[in-house]
């Protein structure tokens, strides 16, 4: 259940970095890459809400499936998809009228990454229904027992992100080689030559062409199972028992991105100018080589999340608790297996996307010492998810909080600004948070995970 989840996300990450390298051949490439810095950040925001609600929507799915309660199942699926799609009318309203406040005066970007920034959040969170609407869909496939479908449409979905930036980055004029075979088809439907501002246009159709299709095989499919439509789907029980999932899991992801968010604009403040963005480039790019980590766990942790619960609902707790160290155990090998990576071809994948050599010194300096963080990194995020599918969702809430914002910005400040460190202090203090979360996640699983399994 979890392996092809786990591809897929590794392939998300993968078209993530492949989306950043078309970027690159632009002539503004390091404003570029650094504006991209800020956009994963805050852009993920949307995605960490939409994603709360479907973990919690995939638990309760899953859990009913379990008992073979249908008409809950039903229920479950319908309500959880109209939270979803009001929430995602909600944040593209905020995208396309506050983007211009969060990048500028929330992180404190400046210059040509502040506008470019600004454009390129107006599209794709303006456009959150895309990223709402494919969250939802899979994690209702997860928890019904497809998680191949569900990894083939995120897999079609950067596929297409592939295309559509191809064409889009560039239009019909010059573009890098290894991307010439995107020209004819550029000219042959007059593509506009948009830049960054493509990417995004990209990115959201990308998202919405498996959303259709994937809906349609759902609906035809939910027929089948016999699970019907209630009649009257709205139910104060069913939205208050979907929020109190929903709302700890979107907190505690909200409370990592934020972390990722101060640790911007730290360094747009410490180390950033109007005319160099070096700092803030090195760590956008190093940004998207840790998003394999986050991803590839993400995958072994929905996995495990799902199998808990249907052992739950089916009432099998120790095979419940059994799923989470095993899922634990593969994120850990994925973190020690990306780490060994990045130690060896660190410097080659960074120049991969900006050779200078300022950009290149940074980032591996910032690998040398956060990579080491990895292996905990992955385990955690598997047990924190695994938790999730159980029903446990708040402990993850405290475990983030306590991590990164009661131990790691902290004492990025003080490494900072009070003892006047240099970048490696920063990063030191990135690494020591996810290095205590990990920790956090395996300690508690340790010491609750048969009451977790049995009462989440």
């Amino acid at each position: 259940m979890g392996a092809p989840l786990a591809l897929a996300m590794g392939l998300y990450g993968l078209f993530n970095v492949v989306d950043a390298v078309m970027i690159s051949g632009l002539p503004n490439a390091g404003a570029a890459l650094a504006a991209l810095a800020v956009c994963d950040m805050v852009g993920a925001v949307a995605a960490i809400v939409g994603n709360g609600l479907s973990t919690a929507a995939a638990a309760r799915i899953a859990e009913r499936l379990g008992r073979d309660d249908r008409p809950g199942v039903a229920r479950a699926i319908v309500q959880s998809t109209q939270v979803v799609v009001l929430l995602s009318v909600v944040f593209g309203l905020v995208g396309v009228m506050g983007s211009d406040w969060v990048v500028r005066t929330l992180v404190r970007t400046r210059g040509e990454p502040a506008a470019i920034a600004v454009s390129y959040l107006q599209v794709t969170v303006g456009g959150a229904l895309s990223i709402f609407a494919l969250l939802q869909l899979t994690a209702v496939l997860r928890a019904l027992g497809y998680a191949g479908l569900s990894a083939s449409l995120f897999v079609a979905g950067n596929l297409l992100n592939v295309v559509f930036n191809g064409l889009l980055i560039y239009g019909q004029g010059p573009r890098p080689a290894w991307i010439a075979v995107f020209a004819p088809l550029a000219e042959a439907l007059g593509a506009p030559a948009l830049g960054v501002l493509g990417a995004a246009v990209g990115t959201v159709l990308a998202r919405m062409v498996p959303v259709a299709i994937g809906s349609l095989w759902l609906l035809a499919h939910m027929r089948k199972m016999r699970l019907n439509t209630p009649s009257w789907p709205w139910s104060r029980d069913e939205m208050r028992s979907l929020w109190s999932v929903a709302w700890p899991v979107a907190a505690q992801q909200l409370v990592h991105v934020l972390a990722i968010l101060a640790f911007i604009a730290l360094i747009n403040v410490a180390y950033t100018r109007d005319h160099d963005a070096t700092v803030l480039t090195a760590y956008g790019i190093c940004l998207r080589l840790e998003t394999f980590v986050l991803f590839v766990c993400v995958g072994w942790g929905s996995g495990a999340a799902t199998y808990m619960g249907v052992s739950r609902g089916a009432g099998k707790v120790q095979r419940a608790v059994r799923a989470g160290w095993i899922a634990s155990g593969y994120g850990l090998l994925s973190g020690l297996a990306l780490y060994y990576a990045y130690s060896r071809w660190g410097a080659d994948l960074i120049a991969f996307f900006d050779a200078d050599p300022e950009v290149v010194a940074d980032g591996r300096r910032y690998l040398a010492v956060v990579a080491l963080s990895y292996p905990l990194l992955g385990a955690g995020t598997v047990l924190s998810l695994a938790m999730s599918g159980a029903g446990a969702t708040r402990p993850g809430l405290v475990v983030d909080a306590l991590a990164f914002w009661a131990l790691a910005i902290p004492l990025s400040l003080l490494l900072v600004f009070g003892l006047g460190g240099m970048e490696e202090a920063l990063f030191l203090a990135i690494a020591l948070g996810n290095a205590a979360a990990g920790l956090g996640f395996i300690v508690y699983y340790r010491s609750r995970a048969s009451a977790i399994a049995v009462l989440g």
